[in-house]
């Protein structure tokens, strides 16, 4: 039985993945601190979705995923009952961007590059579970995306077995899983969000993914 899933946020990364997740058959609760925001995205969706407080959600999900808004992302989950919270995994597709305008194309971090989010997450609620996943493309590709070869999915945490099961629900939405080890690792996987927008603000094309190959 698929487990369920709790996704936090209420933005495009929230909605597109909950969406796949109910395409993909599972019960999903899409959680903002103002529930009701989401309620014209459940009745879109159907019977296998709900929507709830963040707490309500942690609750829900065997599995979170944190489509908060970076700079908001401790603060939101710090205002969960960490018991909602203790031994879960949780997918995290949140990037440190600022609110500053993109120079040169570029948007802007709030980490340095020896730290990441994801290791700020991890910090601070150790007995998590954190997977980075999803954070290098854009959301109307990260369900299925229609690419001539299989896109790469580059994930990190600490937990092995918790990325295990995050990469059984990539390759199911269409990905190829390239592990890159431990949360640190997350220092250089958040950055490729960084590249992936580039091409978008200087071209208007936002119609591509990373693709990592071998000899």
């Amino acid at each position: 039985m698929k487990p369920k899933i709790g996704i936090l946020g209420s933005g495009m990364v929230a909605n597109a993945l909950a969406e796949g997740f109910v395409k993909h058959g599972y019960s999903v609760m899409l959680g903002s601190r103002e529930s009701q925001k989401n309620d014209i995205w459940i009745k879109s969706v159907g019977l296998n979705a709900k929507s709830g407080s963040f707490s309500e959600t942690a609750a829900f999900g065997e599995i979170l995923v944190n489509a908060i808004k970076g700079a908001n992302s401790v603060d939101a989950l710090g205002s969960i009952d960490v018991s909602h919270l203790k031994g879960k995994i949780i997918i995290d597709a949140s990037n440190p961007i600022v609110d500053n305008p993109p120079l040169n194309g570029m948007v802007q971090f709030f980490t340095k590059n020896n730290d990441s989010l994801m290791e700020q997450l991890q910090k601070s609620f150790p007995e998590s579970h954190f997977v980075k996943a999803f954070s290098c493309v854009g959301s109307a590709f990260m369900v299925n995306p229609a690419f001539k070869e299989k896109p790469s999915m580059f994930i990190c945490g600490n937990n092995t077995q918790a990325k295990k099961a995050v990469g059984i629900i990539l390759e199911e939405f269409g990905w190829e899983v390239e592990d890159m080890g431990v949360a640190e690792a997350a220092r250089v996987i958040e950055p490729l969000c960084i590249l992936w927008c580039l091409p978008g603000f200087l071209n208007n094309d936002w119609a591509h993914a990373f693709r990592l190959i071998r000899l």
